[in-house]
Parts: structure tokens; sequence; C-alpha cells
């Protein structure tokens, strides 16, 4: 299910209302939320293969394959913060949501159009 996101009047502090009251929930946000989330100290994770990873991400972005979510998410990821999952396009990315709260995460989102909403937004990128 996707829920909507809420932001409050500062613009570091987020606050995630879903629509739905439910444990397997998670947000989708633009690239401009995600990058206020970011800034908030959420964890940005990508979870594209390694050679798009290298050809640029997110400035401080964690870097977890999709494939390798399942195996190392839980371990390497906080459970207390935020987490916002960027691929490509958006669509390994919900997967990867979706694995993360069933693994009991609360707090995950889903960057819409990923990495290409990231670029045309014109946020920085780093390789």
């Amino acid at each position: 299910m996707r829920c909507s996101t809420t932001f409050s009047s500062r613009p570091t502090a987020a606050v995630w209302r879903p629509r739905l009251a439910t444990s397997h929930a998670y947000g989708t946000v633009t690239a401009a939320e995600a990058a206020r989330l970011r800034d908030g100290g959420a964890q940005m994770v990508d979870v594209r293969a390694t050679v798009e990873w290298r050809g640029g991400h997110v400035p401080g972005a964690l870097h977890i394959p999709f494939h390798a979510m399942a195996r190392r998410g839980s371990a390497e990821l906080d459970a207390d913060r935020p987490i916002v999952l960027v691929c490509a396009t958006g669509h390994r990315s919900t997967l990867a949501a979706r694995t993360l709260v069933k693994r009991g995460f609360s707090q995950v989102f889903d960057l819409r159009g990923g990495m290409i909403a990231w670029r045309r937004a014109g946020l920085p990128v780093e390789a």
C-alpha cells in the first residue's frame, strides 16, 4: 500500500502520516521531499546495481543492491531513522520498500521516479 507524506512547517522535520493505518505501509516521496528527509537525518539507500551506482548517486547514500536487500538491509540500517530507497526509476525501490516493511521497518519511503527524478530536480549527484 502506498501512503502520503506530510511535512511540518520546519524544512527538515518530516511527519509520516499513512492514509491507511497498517504495519505494511510505506511512503512515496518526490525528489524534493526525499532531499528534505535526507537533510533531516534520513538514511538514503540506493538499491541499483553497482555499475549504475558508479555512474552517480545521491551524496551520502548507502549502496545495498536490490538483490542483497533481504540479506543486508536489516543488519545495516537503523530502524529508528527514516529510510528513503532509491533506484533508477522507482520499481526496484518499491520492491525493496516492501521487503523492509515486512522485516519490521516502519519509516520507509520510496523515491518516486528514482534517480531520474532526482537528477531532473537538479539535486546533487556524486560518483
